[in-house]
């Protein structure tokens, strides 16, 4: 049988399904974007920048990512979408050749004290399976090396129906968990400092309750009055034992109070519940601070922190149980895997082996599988979400990346760099939001958004090729190639802040005096040990101002000038010019409009269709009721002080009849860290990574304290907003303060004062010190990756 040939030499029409290689966006307008309109090359990297707050996450994440999961999430039948999030329809005209996002943000990990490295990622669980095969002495399933499953074990008479008749027989069941029973798979167990939960001299009546949230006139005093376990007019001091342990210990029990049926339960079991089951970072600050004072963390005495039962600990393989593997350095354990030579597991090894060394290849070798979630960085929490994505066999999808090198040494940003060009070169499409000149410079399309922030911003100012950004005229193009220069002249120091013997995580003993008075910077690869040493020996000492990565706690009520404590002095402002309450002056009090309650919009839930927000028609948005409107200050009302952007507040509170000192004092710092554009009353839940953190930096401005420590001051800052964090940083420095920074950006190196360099790798592989001096000493010797990089930067 012959096969047929052909014979003319014409190349075939292309195939329809080979058109649609865009992701076309028409008429986008979510949060301060402007009618935007672009077309995004797909199985390409594209780039988007712009100073911080022109609208790049709107663009990607609110709109793009944001409608692909909507889409994705409508596939599904109504009764499983009543179980997912409901997503609303992203304000844009036309959005085509969409397809599958994944998300790869900075959200922290795990909030809860049982997540850790290896729970959040697939390695524990197949860590799990392992020791369950190969342990000896054999303890059990998998779940029995799980430390968040407990052993239970029971008996009793179970009634069956058998052949007609109703049977009772006696059966027992045991399951074997992983869980210490002492700490509960925590790691550590709390005590409690009883001076710092109640006054002892005075009564349940007169106050003496000193947790948060329960106070004598709330609910919570109410029931610990009406209980009639203890005289609640009675001083603490005088309780009996009883009364004491009821008041304290007391296991859950039914009461009536004010003819309500409630459940009583002590008051240390009711704190453990509330705030000691969440992770301390994510409580209000109020609450981490009750916490910090009055409960000690200490090591549990029993599984010494590995949270394993006895159990789990005693089964090896070789001479390493579970415990031990997870403590280890992930680089050293993937080196473990390798060397099991076992073939009824091998798939599993391969597997295994496979995710431990995409750890180390993303830069992440240094971290342990028991390193709780909590702890990583925002930088660290994208980069352990990206371990599962790299052996994704997925193709033709879109991953969307917010600055995945935050957080990254330069000598890491090259690594991070290869690892979005292979996701590339599987067939995918590749977002990046990034301000690090070295990644937009792989990119394969670039597409800049401005020319400002805020309602300056939302206006695609820029797309093309990176050529075409730098002869380009917008602020990114023109800021591409800046490089600071190292000073002709450094600071003399003042004096020095003695570090002496720090063993902190991974530091080996380290000495070394970080000079006062001076601009220093404290740098190295990641898991170098430059947050080990701060957070370990600087920070919390007396006159230290700690300003670190940790996210902003706020709901869409919150804004800058309830975040910054500047409302209080405009609320008294009004108050005092006018006559009347401050309070009114709060939508979150009694000013606040009826209708919505002084949220500015009214929010119908639609079941499993996603909900709508519209705007209230009493208020107008405006959030206060139309009588408080009515009262003004400087010939504006309260609505349109908190629509003022900050530049415009700052002129408006200086002179005349709304001069307002206090006002004007954080409105000053708020300007100085770059915010002059943000409105006062703009919601928390709108800002961008890089404002939140500069927020938190102006507020910190006001504190009184001789050192200022900044943990990655430049995360987020474009390159134009970086020239203006050095302006600010010389500022406190000339004001007489010492300023010690943690940071990666070559820029901020080479305007210090002072370089402390860690390493010389990550992990086992640093803590220690392996340079100290100036920059220009740093580039002169080149002896580190640090001094190498730095360099090529200033171009020696």
């Amino acid at each position: 049988m012959s096969r047929a040939t052909r014979t003319d030499t014409q190349s075939p029409a292309p195939h329809a399904a080979d058109s649609h290689d865009m992701i076309r966006v028409h008429g986008a307008r979510v949060n301060n974007l402007k009618d935007v309109s672009i077309e995004i090359p797909k199985r390409r990297l594209t780039v988007f920048t712009g100073v911080s707050g022109s609208g790049k996450s709107s663009l990607v994440f609110g709109t793009i990512a944001a409608e692909s999961q909507r889409m994705i999430n409508e596939t599904y039948s109504a009764f499983v979408q009543g179980f997912m999030p409901t997503l609303a329809r992203p304000d844009v005209d036309v959005l085509e050749g969409l397809t599958t996002a994944i998300i790869v943000d900075q959200q922290r990990m795990g909030t809860d004290s049982r997540s850790t490295v290896g729970t959040a990622t697939d390695a524990n669980a197949m860590l799990r399976i392992l020791f369950s095969r190969l342990g000896k002495p054999h303890i059990g399933s998998p779940q029995a090396f799980s430390f968040n499953v407990a052993s239970v074990s029971g008996a009793g008479a179970v009634t069956l129906e058998r052949a007609g008749r109703t049977v009772k027989e006696r059966r027992s069941f045991s399951i074997t968990g992983g869980m210490c029973p002492h700490c509960e798979g925590r790691g550590t167990v709390t005590d409690f400092d009883l001076s710092q939960l109640y006054d002892d001299s005075k009564s349940l009546s007169e106050g003496a309750l000193t947790v948060p949230g329960y106070s004598v006139d709330g609910w919570y005093g109410r029931i610990f009055k009406g209980c009639g376990f203890f005289d609640p007019d009675k001083p603490i001091r005088k309780f009996t034992k009883r009364e004491l342990h009821d008041l304290l210990h007391k296991e859950p029990t039914k009461i009536k109070v004010d003819g309500i049926n409630l459940t009583y339960e002590g008051l240390i079991p009711k704190i453990q519940k509330s705030f000691l089951s969440k992770d301390k970072e994510a409580l209000q600050p109020h609450i981490r601070a009750f916490v910090e004072r009055a409960m000690t963390f200490t090591t549990c005495p029993e599984c010494e922190g590995t949270r394993l039962s006895e159990a789990a600990r005693s089964s090896r393989i070789g001479k390493t149980n579970i415990a031990d593997a997870c403590a280890m350095q992930i680089s050293d354990l993937a080196d473990w895997v390798r060397g099991l030579d076992e073939p009824s597991v091998a798939p599993l090894l391969a597997t295994l082996g496979q995710t431990l060394d995409s750890f180390v290849e993303i830069g992440l070798g240094y971290l342990s599988l028991d390193r709780p979630a909590g702890t990583l960085s925002g930088g660290e929490a994208q980069r352990v979400k990206m371990v599962r994505h790299l052996g994704s066999a997925l193709t033709d999808v879109t991953y969307v990346f917010d600055e995945p090198t935050i957080g990254l040494h330069p000598h890491d940003i090259r690594r991070m760099n290869d690892l979005l060009l292979r996701l590339r070169d599987k067939g995918n499409t590749v977002l990046v939001v990034e301000h690090k000149p070295e990644t937009i410079a792989i990119a394969d399309h670039v597409v800049d958004l401005g020319p400002g922030a805020g309602t300056g911003g939302g206006t695609v100012c820029f797309e093309g090729t990176v050529e075409g950004l730098r002869a380009g005229g917008t602020v990114t193009g023109r800021h591409f190639d800046d490089r600071v220069v190292l000073k002709d002249a450094v600071r003399e120091p003042s004096g020095a802040l003695q570090v002496r013997g720090a063993t902190e995580h991974n530091l080996r003993d380290v000495d070394v005096d970080i000079p006062l008075g001076v601009l220093t910077v404290i740098t190295g690869v990641a898991g170098s040990g430059k947050s080990s040493l701060i957070h370990g020996s600087v920070a919390g000492r007396d006159g230290v101002v700690t300003v670190d990565q940790s996210a902003i706690k706020g709901s869409r009520r919150s804004n800058p000038a309830t975040y910054t404590g500047l409302l209080d002095p405009i609320r008294k402002a009004f108050a005092k010019a006018n006559g009347v309450k401050p309070a009114l002056f709060s939508a979150n009090s009694e000013g606040a409009c009826p209708t919505c309650n002084g949220a500015g919009v009214i929010y119908t839930d639609l079941a499993m269709m996603a909900g709508i927000a519209t705007t209230c028609e009493e208020c107008e948005g405006k959030r206060f009721q139309a009588s408080v409107l009515e009262y003004h200050l400087g010939g504006r009302n309260i609505a349109e002080v908190l629509a003022m952007p900050v530049t415009e507040a700052h002129a408006f509170f200086t002179e005349g009849e709304a001069r307002t000192p206090a006002a004007h004092k954080i409105l000053t710092h708020l300007a100085d860290v770059g915010l002059g554009y943000l409105s006062l009353g703009q919601p928390l839940t709108t800002l961008s990574g890089g404002e939140r953190q500069r927020l938190k930096l102006a507020t910190h401005m006001s504190e009184k304290g001789g050192v200022y420590v900044l943990d990655e001051p430049t995360s987020g800052l474009h390159l134009a907003d970086v020239e203006q964090l050095l302006g600010l940083l010389d500022r406190l420095v000339d004001s007489g303060k010492s300023v010690v920074v943690i940071e990666h950006h070559q820029a901020v190196m080479a305007h210090a004062d002072w370089i402390i360099d860690l390493g010389p790798g990550a992990g086992h592989d640093g803590g220690r010190v392996v340079f100290e001096g100036t920059p220009a000493d740093l580039v002169a010797a080149r002896s580190t990756l640090t001094g190498e990089h730095l360099a090529e930067y200033v171009g020696d």
